[in-house]
């Protein structure tokens, strides 16, 4: 963790002295002394992070090092904060003085004034005392005497297996046993791709070796097998020592070869066209170049019959070895996590010492959450103790903070986090700070790394980007794993005994606090604390200490006068503060604030938020649904704010500053407010990604307002909402209130206009339309979205004719709900012109149709006679239709007989319910093939 945190402060002292900033000569000088004692630290740094597991003093050197890292990056980022507010003064200025019209450019910020001279004094000042601490810090480091540019060694000893195993010691894997020797065993074919690689993943502890080992032993597999092979092949990658394995192996004696190409080559002699059975056991490199060799060779001399069993904690592992069959080992049962710890636990103890200790060894198990080598290890630490009170305060422990457990536990999940890189280090330990079984959401985990400067720069990609692919590394590493619960939505989880491990190497740093017991722990050098403080309880005054902290989730349960958070936190980078107390003005101190997230946020957000210049995501979710939440006039001066999420905003004048901006769910279109926000404020937001909702555009007066909206520039958005409803939408509530229609055509006639004009970027996926007035739907910019995969036509209560949506060959689900005027669905709807019905298929990808409610619906018409129905092919692939409140609608159309329906739902057309009825009704014979027929007498579809 050290190593990348001077990393990003050598980077930013680099960049301090060749920027543009007008340093004075003391503080310029300063900077560099620094700069050079940071660069000579960072060459000694990986020989002393591999020493402090050993040498308490090192630690002690390390994590003072840490604190004055800290307090550097803290001074760089005032003086960052102190030139970003001092050009948004100028440009304010600037404005007042100058009248702002839409088509004015708006100027690039280039940051390059300087802090008063108050300023540059206070921050030469603070340089210079850590100057002298450092001085401290290295004279120490030539005390230890660090070796200079050495590749790390092993921080902890990697065990070397082998393929030995006592099989009655193993429980809970016979099914993956039976499985994994099937496949084994498995007829390989001509066609089939060699060698043959099967791969074993899982995170350390889940027995991956121990399975290995099983089929190595099986039976069966000694009897097909003529030669048997396992290599411990371990990190780092010796393609050397790795031959030398396989050659000794084959042929009994050290071959007292060096060159890898003469040892392939004996490989090959000794292979000879045999059938082997290879185990690489405990694999980590990703490099193709390191097993391409190996791979070569024993494609060139082995049987098609041979196997190659691997067993790795990556994902990337088995596929750069381009594995065959790929078995992810999840944890054990319950019960069997069960046997395997009390087998050991209980082995030479009478049946009645068992008896009354089951109970305690059940709960203990179960805090193994199925890890086979957690169960072994408690049941080790278990077997030596007898009586209910060891049981029991074991039981209460944190098992990180035990000894044995640490270093027997612990052991296989250091050598996976010093494999990690510097970056991901910081993002996996940071995840100490969330409780147990916590739901990680992607989109704010990766929001927090970015915001404390986890995230490294990578040319132009985005820093978003990047936290996703750390994020996926660390599930590709088994640090993580996808919710099986929330997978869908994009939630994870990490596992009990990697969340304790992560709590191990944090334990100075991260603190959990859910009692209102006080603690005897130091919170000096406390940098992320979550507290949780029950409701009624005593809030615990130790906390005031812990000055130094970055990251702070406060849940309010206890009356705690969050005016104190302010005055004492200031260095926050991260705050998640759940309270529905007005925020105190005290909020604009918190100048270091990337990430704030309201929760029970009331309707008013404080004006000085615009100071917090360095914001980058703001979260805001309402006490109530009821709650519109006003932002502040000076949103406009928040230039680093990327993220805005929340819904039922009143959006300012000024939002169109935001260039930063990637996430806006919703944008409301003012109405006669004079200070509300107009469309053309989106015009240079274009870097807006994901989801973006339009609500209001009723009140957009003439369709060149909505040309300035620039909407194809937002060229990452996925999926877009429209929405036409007049004056301030307030989302789903407006729904169950009566439109109020405008007696003047006007409205219908401006709707068109004002759709076609917004022309959305042609990668949409999605596009949802509601309460559009015009008598048609058909845009230029429509057909371009060629992209489009969900479509939804809500509430379009004017509307006589649908869009040719047949002609989307990407799209796979269309609902149209509440197009009360809609009488007719033709061939236009199908996209075939009445000139030109040679068109092949017709909505080739469309899975899901739903109309609902279209009250005036009389006709669906199918097609021609049998010409028309040769040539064209209907929704090939749609797999459910439902009809719902359409009262008259007369029949369905005839090309229904020839789609592979699986369901069909008709409810609240009485017409078509009794055209339907099984056997006698007059469209039975279009509709009989589908499986699933559900007639209903009243729909429950919503109407809007």
């Amino acid at each position: 963790m050290a190593g990348a945190l001077l990393s990003a402060i050598v980077e930013k002292l680099g960049t301090f002295i060749s920027s543009e900033f007008a340093l004075t000569g003391s503080v310029e000088k300063e900077v560099q002394k620094l700069e050079t004692k940071f660069r000579t630290i960072q060459a000694v740094l990986n020989d002393a992070e591999k020493r402090q597991l050993k040498e308490e003093a090192v630690k002690l050197w390390l994590d003072k090092l840490k604190g004055v890292s800290y307090e550097m990056d803290d001074v760089l980022d005032e003086w960052n904060t102190a030139m970003i507010k001092e050009e948004i003064e100028k440009q304010q200025k600037e404005d007042e003085n100058a009248e702002i019209s839409t088509t004015k450019k708006r100027k690039v910020w280039s940051l390059i004034l300087v802090p008063n001279l108050f300023q540059q004094r206070d921050i030469a000042h603070k340089i210079k005392e850590l100057n002298e601490i450092f001085d401290e810090i290295n004279k120490e480091r030539e005390m230890y005497g660090f070796e200079l540019c050495k590749a790390i060694e092993e921080v902890v000893e990697r065990p070397k297996t082998t393929s030995y195993v006592d099989v009655s010691d193993i429980l809970g894997r016979d099914k993956v046993k039976d499985d994994l020797v099937s496949i084994i065993l498995g007829k390989g074919t001509e066609k089939e791709k060699y060698p043959h690689v099967i791969s074993l993943v899982g995170m350390g502890g889940m027995g991956k070796t121990t399975l290995a080992q099983l089929a190595f032993n099986h039976h069966e597999v000694k009897d097909y097998f003529e030669k048997k092979i396992w290599v411990c092949v371990s990190e780092p990658f010796d393609q050397c020592r790795v031959a030398k394995a396989i050659v000794e192996a084959l042929a009994g004696a050290d071959p007292k070869i060096t060159e890898l190409q003469s040892l392939l080559e004996k490989c090959c002699e000794l292979i000879g066209g045999k059938k082997c059975f290879f185990v690489f056991d405990d694999v980590w490199t990703e490099d193709y170049a390191m097993w391409k060799p190996f791979r070569d060779a024993l494609k060139s001399s082995g049987s098609q019959s041979s196997r190659i069993l691997v067993t790795t904690r990556k994902d990337k592992v088995a596929k750069m070895m381009e594995s065959t069959n790929t078995i992810k080992l999840e944890e054990l049962s319950e019960e069997d996590c069960w046997s395997v710890f009390s087998k050991i636990a209980f082995s030479d103890k009478n049946p009645k010492q068992c008896e009354q200790l089951e109970d305690l060894g059940r709960q203990i198990s179960k805090k193994c959450k199925g890890l086979p080598l957690a169960a072994k290890t408690l049941g080790s630490l278990m077997h030596f103790k007898k009586s209910r009170e060891e049981w029991k305060n074991i039981l209460d422990s944190n098992f990180w903070k035990l000894e044995d457990i640490e270093r027997g536990l612990f052991a296989p999940l250091l050598l996976s986090y010093y494999d990690l890189p510097s970056p991901l280090k910081q993002c996996f330990s940071y995840c100490a700070v969330f409780p147990k079984d916590h739901l990680f959401f992607v989109d704010e985990l990766v929001s927090m790394w970015i915001a404390h400067g986890f995230v490294e720069s990578k040319g132009n990609l985005e820093m978003e980007i990047m936290a996703r692919e750390y994020l996926e590394n660390l599930v590709i590493r088994s640090l993580f794993q996808e919710s099986r619960e929330f997978r869908h939505m994009g939630y994870y989880k990490m596992h009990d005994i990697v969340h304790d491990f992560a709590q191990s190497i944090t334990k100075n740093e991260c603190f959990i606090i859910s009692s209102d017991i006080e603690s005897e722990s130091d919170y000096n050098n406390a940098r992320h604390l979550r507290l949780e403080i029950p409701k009624e309880s005593q809030f615990p005054m130790s906390i005031d200490s812990a000055k130094n902290l970055r990251t702070l989730f406060f849940f309010d349960q206890s009356g705690y006068n969050i005016s104190n958070l302010f005055q004492n936190f200031r260095l926050l980078r991260v705050l998640t503060l759940n309270s529905t107390m007005e925020l105190p003005h005290a909020v604009e101190n918190l100048i270091h604030l990337r990430y704030l997230d309201l929760l029970k946020c009331n309707e008013v957000l404080l004006e000085t938020i615009y100071n917090l210049c360095n914001l980058q995501y703001l979260k805001i979710t309402q006490a109530s649904d009821s709650v519109f939440t006003k932002l502040p006039q000076g949103i406009g001066k928040l230039i680093n704010l990327r993220h805005l999420v929340g819904k039922n905003f009143l959006i300012p004048r000024g939002i169109g500053r935001l260039i930063s901006l990637r996430a806006l769910k919703c944008f409301s279109i003012s109405d006669e407010d004079s200070e509300g926000c107009k469309l053309g404020e989106l015009k240079n937001l274009n870097h807006l990604q994901g989801s973006f909702e339009i609500h209001g555009l009723g009140n957009v007066v003439d369709e060149s307002e909505a040309e300035n909206a620039q909407l194809k520039k937002k060229i990452h958005l996925r999926e877009m909402i429209l929405s036409f409803r007049k004056g301030k939408d307030r989302g789903w509530r407006d729904a169950w209130f009566p439109y109020a229609v405008d007696p003047n055509d006007r409205r219908m006639e401006r709707d068109v206009l004002v759709l076609n004009a917004l022309e959305p970027p042609q990668d949409l996926e999605q596009l949802n339309i509601r309460w559009y007035q015009g008598t048609t739907m058909s845009p230029n910019w429509l057909m371009s979205l060629t992209k489009l995969k969900r479509v939804s036509i809500v509430s379009a209560t004017k509307l006589m004719s649908l869009p040719p949506f047949g002609k989307f060959a990407l799209l796979e689900s269309l609902t149209i709900r509440n197009v009360c005027s809609l009488e007719k669905v033709g061939v236009e709807f199908l996209g075939i012109e009445s000139e030109n019905k040679k068109v092949d298929i017709i909505f080739p990808n469309l899975r899901y149709l739903g109309f609902a409610w279209l009250e005036e619906w009389e006709e669906w018409i199918g097609i021609g006679g049998k010409e028309d129905a040769d040539c064209i092919t209907i929704m090939p692939r749609l797999q459910r239709l439902e009809i719902h409140g359409c009262g008259k609608l007369k029949s369905l159309p005839n090309f229904l007989h020839t789609i592979p329906l699986n369901e069909l739902e008709i409810a609240g057309c009485p017409i078509i319910n009794e055209r339907c009825q099984r056997e006698t009704g007059e469209d039975w014979h279009t509709i009989s093939h589908i499986p699933i027929i559900n007639l209903k007498e009243n729909s429950y579809f919503p109407k809007f």
